[in-house]
């Protein structure tokens, strides 16, 4: 029985063990050429072309930099169903230090971000 068992199972194994290769992501080397859309130390203001929203935002921390971050953000076309846009405001949601968080109102979508750097606050 147990090589039987053994028979069945060692090939399952075997290819579930090549398969776990493939969905393996090791840590992103980010370099300086990485398009950021700021420079440590730096504001910044993006936005998407016109139509499009973000739709992946990245962001990589340096203590050595002021503690400041770098970002990139990615923009797709908006849905069709979802229309036209048909206004945009910028709003103020967050000071410096804080930690921010934000729901989009009337089905809003987000297409662009503005960041000031005060030195005063690393922030």
């Amino acid at each position: 029985m147990d090589l039987v068992l053994l028979c069945v199972f060692l090939p399952l194994v075997t290819v579930a063990w090549g398969q776990y290769g493939d969905y393996y992501y090791g840590p992103y080397n980010y370099g300086d050429n990485d398009e950021w859309v700021n420079v440590y130390r730096q504001g910044f203001n993006f936005q998407c072309p016109h139509g499009q929203v973000i739709v992946a935002v990245r962001s990589v921390f340096n203590k050595k930099e002021g503690s400041d971050r770098l970002w990139n953000y990615a923009c797709m076309p908006a849905a069709q169903s979802l229309g036209e846009p048909t206004e945009c405001w910028w709003e103020e949601i967050n000071r410096a230090g804080t930690e921010w968080y934000q729901t989009c109102s009337n089905n809003g979508l987000v297409a662009g971000f503005q960041s000031q750097y005060f030195p005063s606050v690393l922030d």
